[in-house]
């Protein structure tokens, strides 16, 4: 049975746990390497844009690098969120079946979800692969003759649906308002998740730009002396053929697969 949960748990929450975002923000910028960073771009991509000077390419790269790094770091507190959410208003909570982070009951139905950032999530490959996860938690829960019925959710928690269907057959997606609303039983809950956010940022953030600039500083000159002339030029062909080209044996490992 539903209980509900009120704005100030959430906010609660979120002022217990956002340092946790804005931390883990700032440790992986601390860890940054200039190479790491310079062998997962494109130096195409860079190339039409017109830079000019290393500190404008340097710029442009890390910045490419933060936003998919923040992404990943604030889906994760996103994640954890919507858990807790659940947890107050229908009990739910994280599950052990693999490949999903949700499980609850709601209405007589018993519903496994698996929660991304935003709906733009994944290849076909990898929306394939949760196919089969939905399909083995079918499966497993579905041996209880006394289970109720399943409902399986890619849940989303930001953005909005291109086509007017949530029903992808053996799942349904819901995105941005429509999966707080489901966790939540409150169509208002995407709303009611902005304000606390906001917890700290200023000076969160001017300590993350103290350390930013820094970091720039340091890519910089060391962007100028592995891949500029004496003169400041940047040496594109080189370093086309340090992210490109031949693999020496010395490729930087993956942080997050763990491979070169």
């Amino acid at each position: 049975m539903a209980t509900g949960i009120t704005q100030a748990q959430i906010t609660e929450y979120v002022k217990k746990h956002i340092p946790d975002f804005h931390k883990e923000r700032l440790e992986k910028l601390r860890k940054l390497k200039l190479q790491k960073v310079l062998s997962r771009k494109n130096p195409y991509l860079f190339k039409t844009k017109g830079l000019l000077t290393s500190r404008e390419l340097v710029k442009a790269i890390l910045d490419a690098h933060l936003s998919s790094s923040e992404e990943t770091v604030l889906g994760g507190f996103l994640e954890g969120l919507a858990v807790f959410i659940c947890g107050k208003v229908y009990g739910g909570g994280k599950s052990a079946a693999n490949g999903i982070d949700l499980e609850f009951v709601k209405d007589r139905k018993k519903y496994f979800v698996s929660i991304k950032s935003g709906p733009n999530w994944g290849n076909s490959e990898q929306i394939k692969k949760l196919r089969m996860v939905f399909k083995e938690v079918r499966k497993i829960y579905g041996q209880d003759k006394n289970s109720l019925p399943v409902e399986c959710v890619n849940g989303c928690c930001y953005g909005k649906l291109k086509t007017t269907s949530e029903h992808k057959g053996d799942y349904i997606k819901l995105c941005g308002s429509r999966f707080w609303a489901l966790i939540s039983g409150d169509e208002n809950t995407y709303l009611n998740i902005v304000e606390p956010l906001g917890h700290e940022a200023k000076d969160r953030n001017t300590e993350f730009l103290a350390q930013y600039e820094l970091v720039v500083d340091e890519f910089t000159e060391l962007f100028r002396t592995m891949f500029c002339d004496a003169g400041n030029n940047i040496l594109w062909e080189k370093l086309t053929k340090f992210s490109s080209g031949p693999p020496t044996g010395e490729e930087v490992e993956d942080e997050i697969t763990g491979e070169p």
